[in-house]
């Protein structure tokens, strides 16, 4: 199953599986908070070095691995965010049907 998260919605689903608001996800990552506010929509882009810092945080290195690539590695501690918000949607189609005559 390929997801494809954009950068922002991989920063939101992070915060947000770790149940923290922004102004807390602000603080752990030593950002003001209008700033993960334009992370997190897309309004402006990370830098490589507020990424390393977010993905170095103890309570979000297990997320790394996912982050850059959409994969996870159990045992090696490295796994996805709960995908909490997208609640129990299905991401397959459902099947197509004919009718007949």
């Amino acid at each position: 199953m390929i997801l494809n998260f954009t950068t922002p919605e991989r920063i939101k689903l992070m915060r947000e599986s770790e149940r923290m608001s922004r102004s807390e996800a602000s603080k752990e990552w030593g950002l003001k908070s209008d700033a993960l506010w334009r992370y997190e929509t897309g309004k402006a882009v990370p830098n490589i070095d507020v990424v390393t810092s977010m993905l170095n945080h103890p309570r979000f290195e297990k997320y790394a691995l996912w982050f850059t690539t959409e994969k996870i590695a159990p045992e090696a501690g490295q796994i996805a965010p709960a995908l909490a918000h997208f609640g129990q949607e299905n991401l397959e189609s459902p099947p197509l049907r004919k009718n007949a005559g």
